[in-house]
């Protein structure tokens, strides 16, 4: 009797333990950076300091401009690298050939946000810019 309470204690603790959604990790927050999510979640006169946070994670730099306005900074960027082969072997009759190939293939890319916050911490301005080389 005991093991079957026991038993059903656990299993409340792990199927109420499902339902709990883990924290981002701060990669998949940074990810986030990205020309669409800029435009989608920066509303000027709207977006409050909070939920730049929220969406974006923290900035890079924080400074103030000629205004006293803050201004939050955010650089980004990210590397992709491809490879691939190719091999292949034919025969006709006693002749024969085999042949591979290979390339790679790396590109990057980086984005510059840059966000002004007017005296209520609400977004007043805002400027990004998408690179890749």
């Amino acid at each position: 009797m005991k093991t079957l309470v026991l038993g059903l204690i656990v299993g409340v603790i792990l199927m109420s333990s499902a339902c709990v959604d883990p924290p981002r990790p701060l990669t998949q927050r940074n990810a986030q950076l990205t020309q669409g999510n800029v435009q989608m979640n920066l509303i000027v006169g709207q977006t409050t300091k909070a939920e730049v946070l929220e969406t974006f994670g923290a900035p890079n730099i924080t400074t103030r401009d000629g205004a006293e306005r803050e201004v939050w900074t955010y650089q980004r960027s990210a590397q992709i690298a491809q490879s691939s082969s190719q091999s292949g072997y034919w025969t006709i009759i006693l002749a024969g050939q085999n042949s591979r190939s290979s390339g790679f293939e790396s590109s990057s890319s980086m984005i510059t946000l840059i966000i002004k916050f007017d005296k209520n911490d609400v977004v007043s301005d805002f400027r990004s810019r998408t690179s890749k080389f």
